[in-house]
């Protein structure tokens, strides 16, 4: 069993940054993916970093603008986001698929934070 507690949500204009915390024990051995979900759209992958950091992945809408990253010692995986757009709002998780190997279908995914809503609008 693995629990995230998830930080860093909030109300930014467009144009501005956020980061997100996604925090869990031994964080170090799981592939960590972010997804969102705005209302009534289907969740989505948005980047995902896998255990060894030698794989960091990104969705095309936010590539060049995210970035993930891992601190071991603080056991929490981040995604900075710079450059928000009205269409980046939704509800934002973390999630493992419980090994190391990160994955494009969230179905695969079995861990879950509780989401943290990230809101982008003048």
């Amino acid at each position: 069993q693995v629990q995230f507690v998830e930080s860093g949500g909030g109300l930014v204009q467009p144009g501005g940054s956020l980061r997100l915390s996604c925090v869990a024990s031994n964080l170090d051995v799981y592939a960590i993916g972010w997804f969102r979900q705005a209302p009534g759209k289907e969740r989505e992958g948005v980047s995902c970093i896998s255990r060894s950091e030698s794989g960091t992945y990104y969705s095309n809408s936010v590539k060049g603008r995210f970035t993930i990253s891992r601190d071991s010692a603080k056991n929490t995986v981040y995604l900075q986001m710079n450059s928000l757009k009205p269409e980046d709002t939704a509800v934002y998780y973390c999630a493992t698929p419980g090994d190391g190997w990160c994955r494009h279908n969230p179905y695969e995914y079995r861990y879950w934070g509780q989401g943290t809503q990230v809101t982008v609008s003048s």
